[in-house]
This record gives C-alpha cells, structure tokens and sequence, in this order.
C-alpha cells in the first residue's frame, strides 16, 4: 500500500477541505468584524462557520455520493455527524457559558483581592446552532464540489 493513496480518497479530502475552508472563514469573519487578524483561529475551535459540523457533513455526504445514501456506511456516517454536532452545540456550547459565569467571578474577585494572577478561562468552546447548521450546509457544499470534480 503507497501512503500516498490518501490522497486519492475524496470523501477524505473533501472532508479535509470543508474543515480547513471553515477555519479559514472564521479568520475572515474575525477580521471583517474586528479589523485585526487574529491567527490562532485557524487551529481554535468555536466561531463561526463550525468547522466540526462542516468536516462531519462533507464527510457524510461524501460517503453518501461515492457509497450510496441507501447503505450502512452512510447511515453510520449520518449518526456520527449528528452525535459532534449534538456535542458542538449542546455539551460544548454550555461549558463555554459556563466558562463565561467563573470568568465573571473570578473578574469580581480579583477586583477586591491584590492577587491579579489568574488565568482567563476560554469562554467559545461550542458552537450556536446557526454556526454548526452553517458549517454542515458547507460541509455539504464542499463535498457535493469535490465529487463533482473528481468524477469529472
């Protein structure tokens, strides 16, 4: 087996693509609203579009245009897909709300206490449901490309 093979899997790739186009626009979007670059969400999860919703989609309609959307696989792809977005926009999402309330205790804290050296928690772990519905239609977007392309 050549590893270079992987390269040939477009479910994979086109996987790969949604995801990194999602990361890649939430850059944009950071500096369209901020007007400052701010590199380190191109590897940070949370924002908008959700790039875990975006790999798991394009990953599932993949699957579905190259396998068949009658078949186990796709099924199993389906239900994975919908387990990360349940997590990205349900249990992630309240652990940055979370995130946001001891934030604000520790702000109030130190306020009235002279030790000033507590570490800010990261308060967007999750994602809203507009951001994981936008990252899985371009999950989707990607993938449905990618085919389209590679079959041509």
């Amino acid at each position: 087996m050549n590893l270079l093979e992987i390269f040939q899997n477009q479910v994979l790739m086109g996987a790969l693509l949604a995801w990194s186009g999602a990361q890649t626009l939430k850059l944009a979007i950071e500096y369209a609203r901020t007007r400052s670059w701010d590199w380190s969400l191109l590897l940070r999860a949370g924002g908008m579009p959700s790039s875990h919703s975006a790999l798991v989609t394009a990953a599932a309609h993949g699957i579905g245009l190259a396998s068949g959307f009658d078949t186990p696989l796709f099924a199993m792809s389906v239900a994975l897909a919908m387990i990360v977005i349940y997590d990205a926009t349900g249990i992630r999402r309240q652990a940055g709300q979370h995130a946001k309330i001891i934030n604000a205790i520790i702000k109030d804290f130190i306020e009235g206490h002279p030790a000033r050296s507590q570490e800010k928690l990261r308060e967007v772990l999750g994602h809203s449901p507009m951001e994981a519905f936008i990252g899985a239609v371009l999950g989707i977007v990607v993938a449905q490309i990618v085919y389209v392309l590679w079959v041509s």
